[in-house]
């Protein structure tokens, strides 16, 4: 069965919008009542009317009366657009068909619900017409699978008598059974605030005075809340099934009502929020002057202007408002928009009448006709000044450094980032000022005092900038200058030398130094890591500083430089892979120094000692892969392993039957500071079943730097467990000598600088001596470090040396060699 639909209504957008919502309908249009009655005189069959009654020329109530007086209209079903109450008792007054109201503005969700409930019904109605056996099958099947509540009564369902028959949706709406329906009745579920209307319509139903009703109501589900329903209540006369007499179609509007009420809200404070609004609503046509049709009174505060001097272009446009290097991409903006059908957003800069600029944002549509072209655009525009500063403020603190006013290291790197991407060929470098020992000044001086000269530095050495020099503060002590587009090298050289220049006079009273590192870009990348540069840059100005200690001098990076970084990643990873928890190599071993007692003539211990050997990198000095292992925190799963090893060891002596010889071990600060290194050391001696007499744990004086007390307190409870504890390389770090009564240590190791003095040096005039007797005096054992000579070894004893290692007595030896170096050892001691 084909619908047609004829609407009528002068507004070009609402008869569009119908039309493309109910596009699976015969849908005809009109502009006014004239139009209409043309219409509906040349198509037959026309089912359903929409009309809006406030129209030009002849409008919809007298297109109604004329309906009213022509017999092929008398089954016309009307929706009439328009606002509750409007001309309703005259409608009414007109005994028409099926008449049902909706309020405008239109809800075309909602007209698509009421055309759906009427489709329906006509179909229904038109299946009990036709070969009555056939089609009351299918109107059953209607029945059961419509999308919408129906309830056939054999007397009408809103007479309060039996209900007969009852679809599944109107079960679903309604929260209730068939057969609870039957037992209530309409009436009991029906809200008490409906029950007069719904009685009223009933009323005129029966007399014959309306041939349908419909209405909103609510119904009371069985939990006590509330479903709105759209309700059309009609005859069902059929004379084979004279059984059911009213039908009834109810549908589910419970969202669109609580969307009417928030339009309605919405609608009530329109006129507050226009009030309210930091700008103007507008609209205007699409042309170049953006002619404004409508102007709301925000505009007099935005922009200085009255409102009814922008409007039509009276005193001037809206486009002469506009600041002019935005007008071109303002038109582009829109017409890039419109062709897309798409919502317009933008933020521009207007003039106002002061001649103060603001920051706006626009926010717009376009309005379409019937042929796709723009009406006109809708919009408003609003003051994002205040933003706009805050934003600018952010940006400011999030690409400066606080203190100096310098940009910062982020936005060095996202600088670096982009003009790696799109300046490939252009030369770049990057210059690093470490001022690292400015750090000692604070201790002398103060915080304040530091900070203070950081501060005159920036400012001395923003004097360098140019338009492709840019200073950067990267890190407390450290700048960065980035160059772009110099020449060559010596370009850069020159330009160093005149910040050496500036630092050296800046710096003489202080009398401290620092590096200056130069890091040139490779051009033609697409990618670089920043961080590797900034480390290069980093290693440059290091390398400055430790060759020239006294100077400001200028170090490039070079191969030299980049074999070193590269050396020490392949380090890294080797390390790495010795960390790891399934590594089984043997790149990592101990070897293993005898200690000789000087009293006993006896080998009492031996020291572990790390060694790193690998087919890529050969041997790597402890001093060189420490450090690295230090800095990446390997050190913790490394230094486990060595113990674990070192453990080993004292298990094979121990099988070998040698019981009561120690086993040095070598322990980093970072070990130290470990939450968990002390129960893990205990666990590991308890599970290998390791005498902590047998262990001892060597740290160095530099440790101490780091948090005195706290570190002292570990080693007490180290040595509380009976770990013999010694200070490695005595006498070169940290000034323990002043608080070496303090120190929680059984034992202090010379370090081999004191015992080679005793070579060149007078031995009266060594202090080798003065430590051994101190350290005696306040009960602690000296080991001497680094004895290669027999003269060595003579003095040593003779100033009370408790014991000494070094090439005199034996190399590091392999663990194989090393039990079997024991066991000679103490077969000629039989």
């Amino acid at each position: 069965m084909q619908v047609k639909i004829l609407v009528v209504d002068d507004s070009v957008s609402d008869r569009l919008n119908i039309r493309n919502t109910l596009n699976e309908y015969h849908i005809l249009t009109a502009c006014d009542g004239t139009e209409a009655m043309r219409v509906l005189e040349e198509h037959n069959g026309i089912s359903i009317l929409i009309l809006d009654l406030n129209m030009p020329n002849m409008d919809g109530f007298r297109v109604l009366e004329a309906l009213k007086e022509d017999e092929r209209f008398r089954k016309l079903r009307t929706i009439i657009l328009t606002n509750y109450g409007e001309l309703e008792n005259e409608i009414k007054g007109l005994k028409l068909g099926a008449v049902d109201y909706i309020r405008k503005p239109i809800h075309i969700e909602s007209l698509r619900a009421r055309i759906d409930v009427h489709v329906a019904l006509l179909r229904a109605e038109k299946a009990l017409e036709q070969r009555a056996d056939e089609q009351a099958l299918t109107f059953y099947m209607i029945f059961n699978q419509a999308p919408i509540g129906i309830a056939i009564t054999h007397a009408p369902e809103h007479s309060g008598r039996v209900v007969m028959e009852i679809n599944p949706m109107f079960e679903k709406i309604t929260g209730r059974t068939k057969e609870e329906l039957n037992r209530l009745g309409w009436e009991k579920i029906t809200h008490p605030d409906d029950l007069q209307e719904d009685r009223k319509n009933l009323k005129k139903l029966k007399s014959g005075k309306i041939r349908i009703y419909s209405m909103d109501k609510r119904y009371i589900k069985p939990d006590g809340s509330i479903v709105w329903v759209h309700m059309v209540v009609a005859p069902l006369n059929v004379s084979k099934y004279q059984l059911y007499s009213y039908i009834c179609l109810v549908q589910d509007i419970t969202e669109r009502k609580e969307f009417e009420e928030a339009l309605h809200e919405s609608e009530r404070s329109k006129s507050v929020f226009l009030s309210h609004l930091p700008g103007l609503a507008y609209r205007c046509n699409y042309d170049r002057d953006w002619t404004m049709q409508y102007v709301s009174d925000g505009c007099y505060n935005l922009t200085g202007y009255r409102p009814e001097s922008l409007l039509y272009n009276r005193d001037l446009s809206y486009n002469d408002i506009i600041s002019p290097e935005y007008r071109q991409t303002l038109w582009s903006k829109w017409k890039q928009v419109l062709a897309k059908r798409q919502p317009f957003k933008h933020e521009y800069e207007i003039i106002t009448a002061t001649g103060e600029k603001k920051w706006v944002m626009e926010l717009g549509q376009g309005i379409y006709n019937e042929q796709g072209e723009v009406e006109a655009l809708e919009g408003i525009v609003l003051d994002i000044s205040d933003r706009k500063a805050i934003e600018d403020t952010l940006k400011y603190n999030n690409e400066h450094d606080s203190w100096t006013g310098l940009y910062n290291r982020e936005y060095l790197v996202s600088l670096l980032e982009n003009d790696i991407k799109l300046k490939k060929m252009s030369k770049k470098a990057l210059i690093g000022v470490n001022l690292s020992a400015v750090q000692l000044l604070t201790t002398k001086y103060g915080f304040q005092y530091t900070q203070k000269l950081i501060k005159k530095t920036a400012e001395a050495l923003s004097n360098h900038c140019t338009n492709n020099c840019l200073l950067f503060h990267v890190r407390e002590n450290r700048f960065i200058f980035y160059l772009l587009d110099y020449k060559d090298k010596n370009e850069l050289a020159d330009f160093s030398n005149g910040i050496v220049k500036t630092l050296e006079s800046l710096f003489v009273i202080d009398r401290i130094n620092g590096g200056i590192g130069i890091l040139e870009i490779e051009q033609n990348l697409d990618e670089v890591d920043i961080d590797l540069l900034f480390r290069r840059l980093l290693i440059a100005s290091e390398k400055s500083i430790s060759l020239y200690e006294n100077d400001f001098v200028i170090c490039f990076y070079d191969e030299e430089l980049e074999a070193m970084v590269n050396r020490e990643i392949d380090i890294e990873e080797a390390l790495n892979v010795i960390a790891a928890d399934d590594y089984t190599g043997n790149e990592l071993f101990l070897q293993y120094q005898p200690i000789l007692d000087l009293k006993t003539g006896l080998i009492c211990s031996f020291e572990a000692l790390a060694r790193l050997r690998s087919e890529k990198l050969g041997f790597v000095s402890p001093a060189e892969f420490i450090g690295i292992a230090e800095k990446t925190k390997l050190i913790l799963p490394i230094g486990e392993k060595v113990i674990v090893t070192a453990f080993n060891f004292l298990n094979r002596l121990s099988e070998c039957g040698y019981d009561n010889i120690c086993v040095s071990i070598n322990i980093s600060v970072i070990q130290l500071l470990d939450s968990d290194f002390t129960c893990r050391l205990f666990d590991l001696m308890s599970k290998m079943k390791i005498n902590p007499q047998n262990v001892c744990i060597e740290i160095t004086e530099s440790v101490f730097i780091s948090d005195f007390e706290y570190i002292n307190n570990i080693i007490g409870k180290l040595r509380d467990k009976g770990i013999h504890i010694a200070i490695d390389d005595f006498g070169t770090g940290y000034s323990s000598l002043a608080r070496e009564k303090e120190l929680n240590v059984d034992c202090m190791k010379i370090d081999k600088y004191f015992i080679d003095n005793l070579l060149d040096t007078d031995p009266d005039k060594v202090i080798t001596s003065d430590i051994i007797s101190m350290s005696h005096k306040l009960g602690h054992y000296i080991v001497a470090e680094g004895v290669e000579y027999d003269i060595q070894l003579k003095y040593l004893k003779e100033h009370g040396c408790d014991r000494v290692q070094g090439y005199l007595i034996s190399k590091p030896l392999d663990e194989e060699d090393a039990i079997e170096f024991f066991r000679k050892h103490m077969e000629l001691k039989r």
